[in-house]
């Protein structure tokens, strides 16, 4: 292949890739709170403080930040209605929706295999201080 045929780094996606738009999505996507910030709005749109609510133990700061990030990755969207009040509303975007349906899908595995989870961590943890 010469230097011509070789695609250049913008074009090539791979999440191993150090410099790759996927991989910086990823990492995003993959955080705790991103990825339960998704689940709860693949259920429906939110207003901020009721997404709070929804996301146990994320502070407002955090939350803040974190659809922050989804907006600029592309999967949620912000929008400001003028009223008095303003209402602000988060809902995701098409990519945000397949997204949140991936994530849906492990995270119903993980539901369903939260006893299977539960005793094997119990007995890592069990293996772990008998032998230290």
């Amino acid at each position: 292949m010469t230097d011509q045929e070789t695609p250049s780094n913008e074009l090539v996606t791979s999440v191993f890739a150090r410099a790759c738009m996927s991989r910086a999505a990823l990492e995003d996507v993959s955080t705790k709170w991103s990825s339960l910030a998704l689940l709860a709005l693949g259920e429906g749109d939110f207003r901020f403080n009721a997404l709070r609510r929804k996301v146990e133990g994320v502070s407002e700061k955090m939350l803040s930040q974190t659809l922050q990030t989804l907006e600029r990755d592309g999967m949620v969207t912000r929008e400001v209605h003028s009223t008095i009040p303003p209402r602000v509303e988060y809902s995701l975007t098409a990519l945000g929706t397949v997204v949140a349906e991936n994530l849906r899908s492990l995270a119903d595995l993980l539901e369903a295999s939260a006893l299977e989870i539960g005793t094997s961590r119990a007995t890592y943890d069990e293996a772990r201080t008998t032998a230290g």
